[in-house]
């Protein structure tokens, strides 16, 4: 090991190896140094020891990991002595990063007790509330001046035993082939994507997804990577062991947090769940406590003929945005003139709240009916697959069913998600490849009247073939960078409004030209939005930014009314089946918004924070470390009063909902009962 060492430190990589030595010996001191503080907890077993050994295997890979930009760089940098000094920065950058990194980390061990997870992750969502914070809370100048010491130290250390001499002697006299160095630094790499690759095929396979991509595959392979992490009995052994950086990727890929670690718990919470949906509607299937498997049986339309769904979620669509809610910022703008006739033709839920922040939370809220458990949306997560959904409950009766995407699905794992769980793709790369090429694009993919004119071709398809029909429409128009085709709205709307307003036109002439089709009479046209436009704002959580609109539509089949009764994006698909008068196995969480039993509330959620509002503006928020807060909102403007008393019924509430469903989801209890 010895020669070894010395060999690689007299070549043009040594610079390399004293990098990663360097990465090293800070995880080495990081460790012991978590040991110390954490004397009292771990439990000075087998385990204990275990971990430090197996940490220093973790170590060891990031380091070669990590260092990998450094061994290219040196690769292919000349050997000159008067251009050391460009290897010299990168290398004391390099080590100003991995000192910074170990930094975090007691400042991250100090405040939640664990190595970096997905809250670590989540700080790169909210990056501009984490800076602010992050100089509130410290000495942020003082912090990066002994970082920067550190880093430059440790060049110094390795200079004072002789080691950047060797390594400047080596460079110089170093004649291995470049290609040599190339393939022994990039082997191992290619040999992760490989496994990755092969991985997320298989899981591919056995979710019965077809026309995957190269992408498709290396990000379902590497959800996988927690999956080497150590576990044992003492949470503490088991974080002792964990390399941060790596632990941070994993998190990043496997998207979630485990709740009774973070958060207030209830042994009994899917027990608690189920005696809570059973009450507002359905029969449970079994004895056992915690299956939420219920029977839902027609209490409305008992009409043989079945009706096609069509559901167009939009992108961003605060509710703000439409004139029919009166908001004095928007509605004299007239943005919305198609939308503001459908909201007084339709079965109008005034008062719906979006449970997440993206379009993944939408997508997972109104396929799912779950509310948003912490981390990343399902849709990203390993176990996504053969899930109760919308699709899946139709596709058992008889129904096509199809995910309908102006981009490309691969992001997000939206393609994924969908083809594991009853749903055909179609999506601008599939439409390219049959030849159909967009009227209009950007970034996102084509415009929504490209998307809207494949899902009327879908339709006449599923029609011809005596099917009904369920496909789910997702714009993209609405967003950043805000284009689309001219002509179709006033060339004066620019930006936000401009989205809206063309969004609002392609809808409208969507549902134009669907009356034209011998299918609209039996077809119910589902509105809604995934997502508000922003969530930003001063608040714990800015309720007001969290309302969207849901219109249901199908002139001759479902009344108009306006429906002012608060529910959750969740009951989105609970209240849909219930219009159908469908007969069907539900695991669903969210529930039947006009059953007579149905229960008012919203789940709204950021990633760590997940909260519960109720009709009297008694909201709960549930949040890390075990966390549970309690305000009094004011409904119409958003401002929330801190209670000094809690509701301590409506915390159960919280935690048994948001609980239950992260343990049903890791524990198979939302799988299709009916596969």
């Amino acid at each position: 090991m010895k020669s070894l060492f010395s060999k690689v430190l007299g070549s043009r990589q040594g610079g390399t190896l004293l990098l990663a030595s360097s990465y090293v010996l800070l995880g080495t001191l990081l460790r012991l140094g978590l040991l110390v503080a954490s004397a009292g907890s771990v439990s000075w077993g087998l385990p204990t020891f275990a971990a430090l050994f197996v940490g220093l295997l973790f170590d060891l890979f990031m380091a070669w990991f990590l260092t990998l930009p450094m061994g290219l760089l040196s690769t292919v940098w000349p050997s000159t002595s008067w251009l050391r000094l460009p290897l010299r920065a990168a290398w004391i950058f390099g080590a100003f990063l991995f000192t910074f990194w170990k930094i975090s980390e007691i400042l991250f061990w100090e405040e939640f007790g664990v190595r970096f997870n997905f809250i670590a992750v989540d700080y790169l969502v909210y990056t501009t509330e984490v800076v602010k914070n992050i100089k509130e809370s410290y000495n942020l100048p003082l912090i990066i001046a002994i970082v920067l010491v550190v880093a430059i130290g440790l060049f110094l250390l390795w200079r004072r035993l002789g080691f950047v001499r060797r390594w400047d002697e080596g460079a110089a006299a170093d004649v291995t082939p470049r290609w040599r160095n190339l393939a022994v630094l990039l082997a191992p790499l290619l040999a992760i994507l490989l496994l990755a690759y092969f991985v997320g095929r298989r899981d591919l396979r056995a979710a019965s997804t077809a026309h995957t991509s190269l992408g498709e595959r290396l990000t379902a392979g590497l959800r996988h990577m927690g999956d080497p992490q150590p576990g044992w009995d003492n949470s503490y052994d088991t974080e002792l062991a964990k390399n941060g950086e790596y632990a941070f990727l994993a998190a990043f890929w496997a998207n979630q947090l485990e709740w009774k670690r973070f958060y207030p718990s209830r042994p009994d919470a899917v027990a608690q769940l189920r005696t809570s949906l059973v009450a507002q509607g359905g029969e449970p299937v079994s004895a056992d406590l915690n299956d939420i498997t219920r029977r839902i049986k027609p209490v409305g339309r008992h009409d043989a003929r079945p009706l096609n769904v069509i559901q167009i979620t939009v992108e961003s669509l605060s509710a703000e945005f439409l004139g029919c809610y009166g908001s004095p910022d928007y509605a004299a703008k007239n943005l919305t003139p198609n939308l503001d006739r459908i909201s007084r033709e339709s079965l109008w839920f005034s008062r719906c709240y979006a449970g997440g922040t993206r379009t993944v939370r939408g997508m997972e809220a109104l396929t799912l009916s779950i509310p948003p458990i912490p981390g990343q949306s399902v849709l990203r997560r390993k176990g996504c697959e053969d899930l109760t959904t919308l699709g899946s409950v139709l596709r058992t009766q008889g129904y096509d069913t199809a995910f309908i995407y102006g981009g490309d699905g691969f992001f997000d794992n939206m393609n994924y998600f969908f083809g594991a769980n009853g749903y055909r793709v179609v999506d601008l790369p599939r439409q390219e490849a049959a030849g159909k090429k967009a009227t209009f694009g950007n970034a996102w993919g084509a415009c929504d009247e490209d998307a809207f004119g494949w899902s009327l071709e879908e339709a006449d398809k599923a029609y011809a073939a005596g099917k009904p029909f369920h496909h789910f429409v997702m714009t993209t128009s609405n967003h950043r960078p805000y284009t689309w085709p001219a002509g179709k709205i006033d060339p004066k709307l620019v930006d936000r409004d401009g989205g809206v307003a063309y969004t609002d036109f392609a809808i409208g002439a969507f549902l134009k030209a669907a009356q034209a089709k011998p299918w609209f009479k039996d077809t119910v046209f589902v509105i809604v939005a995934d997502h508000c436009a922003s969530v930003a704002g001063k608040r714990e959580l800015e309720i007001r930014k969290y309302e969207i609109p849901l219109f249901i539509w199908s002139p001759g089949n479902i009344a108009p009314r306006k429906f002012d009764t608060m529910m959750s994006q969740i009951d989105a698909a609970p209240t849909i089946l219930g219009l159908l008068g469908t007969s069907y196995l539900s695991r669903f969480v969210g529930s039947d918004a006009l059953s007579p039993n149905f229960r008012p509330r919203a789940f709204i959620s950021n990633y760590q924070k997940v909260a519960v509002l109720r009709p009297d503006g008694l909201l709960t928020v549930l949040k890390p470390v075990r966390q549970a807060v309690q305000y009094k909102a004011d409904l119409a403007t958003g401002a929330l009063t801190p209670l000094t008393s809690p509701d301590a019924a409506a915390v159960d509430e919280a935690i048994i909902h948001y609980q239950a469903t992260d343990d049903l989801f890791n524990h198979g209890g939302l799988q299709n009962p009916a596969r």
